[in-house]
């Protein structure tokens, strides 16, 4: 196995640019794939979640080029074309869950399959939901996990629900395939949604393609008939990504800027900076990006149901601060590419810092983090918050480094600027 050790940090002050937005790439690529003709999508991110996602779409009759800076994308219109065999999509869960609904729309029967991991991650809320609109859909692993199978057809019932308290990418799939039904769609969300960022998210993609999207909040939507709207499409950078960097101007006390995010964004992600303000940061929103520069941590409590892709960079900064810090309402970590509550609690210990699950939260109490050798467990997220550790514990090893590839290939040299 590849390990990758890490050098101290010491840099005091630089910029620094994350690549496109991770869900914002995938919604787009989706809504220019229903389309009816030629769209680029400018600043994308290629990564292997992406990736995944334009392989599927290419699957279904969709034409998608790679481009210096994005794809083009030929749009086959709202009825996808037949799959000629399986469509494996790896281990990206918003790849299986959008195009699933995606594959509802089609024409004949697709297998979506993917990792053994995947094949552990629920699905069966999203099914239930397509199921209500009279699509042939079954998840065929034990508690309705993938491969899924679905025969697409023409979906003239207008009415479902769906549970959204694992995942709101089942809501996602199911507003991005809306427009594209006979009627249009009003969806009820009977429990959640978590991480309801990512829906306005869902919602902004939609809108700018053209389509509409009335809604009550996070608990009703409705999405008339429409046709998706091809043209020129601009990804912002990912603040989930920038979440790294921000950690370690917090646990080397060095400047960091990260290019081209604000406050403003729709992205929930952008919420961590403020966060780490909380904790004795200092943030800035400067013509460049958001700069955080690192001050004296303590810890605090957050509620981060709605951030869930940044807790565990948040629960590593805590192991640097003084006192507790609270993560509350985190359960759904367990169905991520790894059980993101029990990796953080257990590497964080490694470093010898005492680190909890109680329930649906996970308590970090501060202090001097050691450096340790970090299992990965092939998830991105665990692999660039433990990087970002070892900067202010210098020595530490991350096991299986290339898994960053999944969301953040050139995360390395983003990094290595804080030791050069």
């Amino acid at each position: 196995m590849k390990e990758k050790t890490i050098q101290p940090g010491t840099a005091k002050s630089l910029a620094v640019s994350v690549p496109g937005s991770k869900s914002y790439t995938h919604r787009l690529l989706v809504a220019s794939a229903l389309a009816r003709g030629r769209s680029l999508v400018k600043n994308a991110l290629k990564s292997q979640d992406t990736l995944l996602t334009a392989r599927g779409l290419r699957a279904m009759g969709a034409g998608i080029e790679d481009l210096s800076d994005g794809f083009s994308v030929e749009g086959a219109g709202p009825r996808p074309a037949p799959a000629a065999g399986p469509v494996d999509l790896g281990n990206s869960g918003t790849s299986m869950r959008i195009l699933t609904a995606v594959a509802a729309l089609g024409q004949g029967e697709y297998l979506l399959t993917g990792s053994g991991r995947m094949k552990q991650r629920p699905i069966g809320d999203l099914v239930d939901a397509l199921l209500l609109l009279g699509v042939p859909v079954v998840a065929e692993s034990p508690g309705g996990c993938p491969p899924v199978r679905i025969t697409g057809t023409r979906i003239a019932k207008n009415r479902t629900r769906v549970d959204c308290h694992l995942s709101s990418q089942f809501l996602s799939g199911l507003l991005l395939m809306a427009p594209c039904t006979e009627n249009g769609l009003e969806i009820e969300v009977s429990q959640g949604p978590v991480s309801r960022p990512y829906l306005d998210m869902t919602v902004a993609a939609m809108e700018t393609l053209g389509a509409r999207v009335d809604r009550r909040g996070y608990e009703w939507f409705s999405v008339p008939p429409a046709a998706y709207r091809p043209g020129e499409y601009e990804v912002e950078a990912d603040a989930s990504a920038a979440s790294y960097f921000w950690a370690a101007a917090a646990v080397t006390g060095a400047s960091v800027t990260v290019r081209g995010l604000h406050p403003d964004s729709v992205q929930g992600d952008v919420g961590l900076a403020r966060l780490f303000e909380r904790m004795g940061c200092r943030m800035e929103d400067t013509p460049e990006g958001i700069r955080v520069t690192g001050g004296a941590l303590v810890g605090i409590e957050a509620d981060m149901g709605d951030m869930p892709d940044v807790a565990p960079t948040l629960a590593m900064v805590a192991a640097f601060a003084q006192g507790e810090t609270l993560i509350k309402n985190v359960g759904h970590l367990r169905e991520k590419e790894s059980d993101r509550l029990s990796a953080m609690a257990g590497e964080l210990s490694k470093m010898g810092i005492r680190a909890e699950v109680r329930g649906d939260d996970l308590l970090v109490e501060g202090g001097k983090p050691r450096p340790a050798a970090i299992d990965t467990f092939d998830d991105h997220r665990v692999a660039m918050c433990f990087a970002v550790a070892g900067l202010a514990a210098p020595g530490t090893v991350i096991r299986d480094p290339d898994c960053v590839a999944k969301s953040f290939p050139g995360f390395w040299d983003e990094l290595g600027k804080f030791y050069r």
